[in-house]
């Protein structure tokens, strides 16, 4: 239980940003939650709206922070997956400057946040150390992100600090002027020594995943679910999988993964979108996040200097490549 007396200087802040400010280790998407299900009170009266804005004196007690969190854990743990909890000194800052900042993203920590997410994420984190950033970008739960990495995935990501530099690099991303490489080991091996897998992808009729599409029907161009392209290159070929440089030219939601297991070849780790086989292989590997991440990462600055980053495959795929067959 948390007990705050609002003072004069707080006055007019809307609920869920003064309490945002005062609590710590909690997002503001945490708070709304807690808001709306009735666990706060202002001067003994429950206010179950993140818009109410307080006044000086009003005293505010919040009464399930350490609930929500147990809940978050639960669910995730319900999942089949170990709860992470990351702070900003787990954040590999590769570069920063006063435009944009380049970071290698852990596994296991999401992007941005919405309404129904829980747990810190990556803007919030970033927040932390770059409070400028609070206005940035075209969405308050996004603060300066331009493009993301999938949870259970890591790499480079570019985070703007100004809008001029959001809306610069919004551009290159949308207009496909940027770069990005991938490295993941897939299951199986791979009749082309390169490829390029082109089925549109739509979301899929359970809601929580996507779905590739055929590219034609009955020799009719289809028109359901979005364009995306994504080329391979064989890096290395071992007896039951195949290690793969990947080159995306659309950005579409688990883009590779679906793409992927659309091909045949689901990516070590991959709970979501595998078959019932590779979830058995995934069980015994147990490497606790999926086999991909973004090593390259190049788009031109504001002054039109063209800007590439590169980093190594993180240590537990590396250990992971010394032992697969």
């Amino acid at each position: 239980m948390n007990k705050i007396l609002v003072k004069i200087e707080d006055e007019g802040k809307r609920l869920d940003v003064f309490l945002a400010e005062k609590l710590e280790n909690i997002t503001r998407s945490q708070i709304q939650k807690i808001i709306k299900s009735g666990n706060i009170t202002i001067n003994d009266v429950v206010f179950d709206s993140p818009h109410h804005k307080v006044k000086d004196n009003d005293l505010i007690v919040v009464s399930s922070t350490e609930k929500q969190k147990k809940e978050v854990v639960k669910k995730v743990a319900e999942e089949g997956e170990e709860p992470v909890f990351l702070t900003i000194n787990d954040i590999d800052i590769i570069e920063e400057n006063d435009d944009y900042i380049i970071i290698n993203k852990p596994a296991g920590l999401i992007t941005h946040g919405d309404d129904h997410i829980m747990e810190k994420t990556l803007a919030d984190l970033l927040l932390e150390k770059y409070p400028e950033m609070k206005n940035v970008g075209d969405d308050p739960h996004r603060p300066g992100i331009v493009h993301r990495l999938d949870k259970e995935a890591s790499g480079l990501m570019v985070v703007a600090r100004t809008q001029e530099a959001f809306e610069h690099l919004k551009e290159q991303f949308k207009k496909r002027r940027t770069k990005k490489i991938y490295v993941t080991l897939v299951y199986g091996k791979t009749d082309k020594d390169n490829d390029t897998i082109n089925f549109p992808i739509a979301r899929s009729a359970r809601g929580f995943k996507m779905a590739a599409k055929a590219y034609t029907e009955k020799g009719v161009k289809t028109t359901e679910g979005k364009a995306a392209d994504t080329e391979f290159d064989v890096l290395t070929r071992y007896v039951n999988y195949t290690l793969l440089k990947v080159r995306i030219k659309t950005g579409r939601t688990h883009q590779i993964r679906t793409h992927m297991s659309a091909y045949g070849h689901p990516i070590v780790g991959d709970k979501l979108y595998s078959t019932r086989v590779a979830r058995e292989k995934n069980k015994k590997i147990n490497l606790g996040r999926i086999f991909l991440t973004a090593v390259e990462l190049e788009f031109k600055d504001l002054h039109g200097e063209k800007r590439n980053y590169q980093i190594e495959l993180p240590s537990e795929l590396k250990e992971l490549l010394k032992v697969v067959k």
